[in-house]
């Protein structure tokens, strides 16, 4: 593309529309959010005024028929992916969408068809990919998976008990009454009502530490353990690393307290994520060096810019509209995040 802002139009301005993607991609020097639909006409030229947005539209048919843009943000439930996506798609441009993917692995299927169909990309917005403290962790792993330098990686534990993920992050949202009667995807043929209703309360919550430890193994995994309390899952990777999602050890009603571990033979990285919603406040790693051979052991907790994931995760998604870099998740593997989700359920039920 050329040095002309990358122009970006947004179906959905409700509460994670507003407060965790419209405002960040508001202030990018190199976007220009063009147009909105929403089906409450009143909030959106509430929020079109607030945004300087200029066209805003009740529907997303309305607005692909009427504008000129080049890229799509649609955060809608994700129950009701299944029934927007594709036809969304056909406008031909990337679209980014919230977490998960689908609710359902054969909805995902159908959307990820209907992707290859339409010759663009599209981005799952797991946002923990963005954060500052990730990158930097991620670039840490993979130097010492490729050297080799601190022996092999041993174990993944991520830890996020249930706490206040909005931190404040819904203080300036423009609200309005909420829409009823919306058609949704349906549920899998796989699940009945009941494994369907947990699988949701899964995903819907957990779903980004599932796709957090295949991107910090750098490698697909399956699930092996499900503990019958579902406070924790056990994984292993293709290579044979094991790790462990600790679900809900304990919980917080005032603070956000998530956590992730990647030891390695020799050394280990650690990662401390803020509130998803909380604002120029990046996560926080820590690594430790300790290669032997009389060399005294080394703990760096590097100093990283005040800017949040969410922030981040806006800018990664112009810049892969602009071909300067890949988009940090696609559709492909998220579809992957909701297999492992459902062997996961599967895995739950037989151990209840």
């Amino acid at each position: 593309m050329s040095d002309e802002k990358v122009r970006v139009a947004f179906i959905g301005v409700g509460s994670m529309g507003q407060c965790a993607h419209l405002k960040n991609y508001a202030v990018l020097p190199d976007c220009e959010v063009v147009a909105l639909a929403e089906i409450r006409r009143d909030v959106g030229e509430k929020v079109a005024a607030r945004y300087g947005v200029g066209a805003v539209y009740t529907s997303h048919e309305e607005l692909i028929a009427n504008e000129k843009f080049d890229a799509l943000v649609c955060v809608q439930p994700f129950t009701r992916h299944g029934i927007l996506i594709p036809e969304i798609l056909q406008a031909g441009v990337p679209v980014l969408t919230e977490k998960p993917i689908a609710s359902s692995v054969n909805v995902a299927e159908r959307i990820v068809e209907a992707l290859d169909a339409c010759g663009t990309f599209m981005m799952v917005a797991y946002h923990k990919r963005s954060d500052p403290a990730t990158e930097r962790a991620k670039a840490e792993i993979g130097r010492w998976q490729e050297s080799g330098e601190f022996g092999a990686m041993r174990y993944v534990r991520i830890t996020m008990p249930p706490g206040d993920w909005i931190a404040g992050g819904f203080s300036d949202m423009i609200r309005g009454k909420e829409v009823e009667g919306l058609e949704k995807d349906p549920p899998p043929p796989d699940m009945n009502a009941e494994t369907f209703g947990k699988y949701m309360a899964f995903v819907n919550y957990y779903i980004h530490q599932v796709n957090l430890m295949r991107h910090l193994l750098g490698e697909p995994y399956t699930v092996t353990y499900a503990e019958k309390s579902q406070a924790l899952l056990a994984v292993q990777s293709a290579s044979g690393v094991a790790g462990v999602i600790e679900m809900a050890p304990y919980r917080t009603s005032i603070d956000w307290q998530e956590s992730v571990l990647v030891g390695f033979e020799k050394g280990y990285v650690k990662l401390d994520l803020p509130a998803p919603l909380a604002s120029k406040r990046p996560g926080r790693v820590e690594i430790m060096r300790d290669s032997g051979d009389g060399a005294v052991p080394e703990t760096v907790v590097p100093v990283l810019p005040w800017v949040h994931a969410m922030e981040r995760q806006a800018a990664n998604f112009v810049k892969a509209v602009r071909g300067e870099a890949e988009p940090p998740c696609g559709a492909e593997e998220a579809l992957e995040d909701l297999k492992v989700a459902r062997d996961y359920i599967r895995l739950l039920e037989q151990a209840q």
